[in-house]
């Protein structure tokens, strides 16, 4: 068996497989298993993933959710603990894996998740959103539910009992950490375990994603509202914190337009998709929309990062 399984969620990923699957070809665990769910890709993702020894899963698009592609992956892992990753991550340290799957020494994790980074690409706001959701701090055995599944890993016994919900248009993964959560299971946040997140989205996607994501928080906390104060009063907090950092950073005038438009479609996406579908408890909703003043810049590690310069690809499988 192999130590872990690796799920990767894609569509039309074929230019950021290759380096995910180099990443984890670099990683100190080998013994590992990856699982490729595609959802229908038009491109050359599947044919750059079997480069690799890949096992292959296909889901029709018209059946295509978060947590029915996760569900497909997980159900074809060999391995007790299951690792979750994006298909346009990729690791900076060797001993991502290592790092992730630490935690699970105590029995009563259920789930763990990395930290993230935004790529050159990566607009000026949402460095600052993923410096906020992802400190340098770890957090063992966090109290509430947050996690990401950009970059998590879980035990394969615990979906058994509880699958990921199909039915969601998004924060599948928020929906499962709140039921191992109260099920009495620990989710641990480890901030060693760092990924690069390369989003490349349109200005309708920033929006499009948001809206999709206050659609699902609606539908797993009914009772929750976000209102046009809300909207108002975040717009101006996230604008007026993220000018600052930026005159700080000495990039304010490269970046102050970006700020404003990131942050109309982010608050619009989630007002809208409000009003379309809530209760969201105050540290969540603090941790996904407010900001957090002051964040101290990244703390460097002492490993010595991944190497991507090109090199023929070989299987990542053991």
């Amino acid at each position: 068996m192999p130590v872990c399984s690796i799920v990767i969620r894609a569509f039309n990923e074929e230019r950021h497989i290759p380096r995910l699957l180099t990443g984890i070809r670099e990683q100190n665990i080998r013994d590992v298993q990856v699982i490729l769910v595609d959802s229908g890709s038009t491109d050359g993702t599947v044919a750059a993933a079997r480069q690799y020894g890949v096992d292959i899963v296909h889901i029709l698009p018209q059946e295509f959710t978060f947590g029915r592609s996760l569900n497909r992956g997980i159900a074809a892992a060999s391995a007790d603990l299951v690792v979750i990753a994006s298909a346009h991550i990729y690791p900076v340290y060797p001993d991502w894996l290592e790092r992730l799957l630490e935690p699970f020494t105590d029995p009563r994790v259920a789930l763990a998740y990395g930290k993230q980074r935004g790529s050159p690409s990566t607009h000026f706001s949402e460095h600052q959103i993923f410096r906020q959701w992802f400190p340098d701090e770890a957090h063992p055995d966090q109290p509430y539910p947050f996690c990401n599944n950009a970059n998590a890993a879980i035990r394969k016994e615990r979906w058994l009992e509880l699958p990921y919900d199909e039915t969601l248009t998004g924060l599948e993964d928020l929906a499962w950490a709140r039921r191992v959560q109260e099920q009495g299971h620990a989710i641990h946040y480890v901030p060693e375990a760092e990924v690069i997140h390369v989003h490349s989205e349109t200005w309708h996607g920033i929006f499009n994603r948001y809206r999709r994501e206050a659609i699902a928080f609606k539908q797993i906390y009914p009772h929750e509202s976000f209102t046009a104060d809300d909207f108002n009063r975040l717009l101006r907090a996230h604008i007026r914190n993220d000018w600052q950092t930026a005159w700080r950073e000495g990039v304010f005038w490269k970046v102050w337009l970006d700020v404003v438009r990131f942050r109309w479609q982010q608050l619009r996406g989630t007002y809208i998709g409000y009003r379309q579908s809530g209760p969201l408890t105050w540290q969540l909703k603090k941790a996904f929309y407010y900001p957090r003043w002051n964040i101290a810049p990244p703390v460097p590690r002492e490993v010595e990062p991944i190497d991507y310069q090109q090199s023929p690809p070989r299987e990542v499988s053991s």
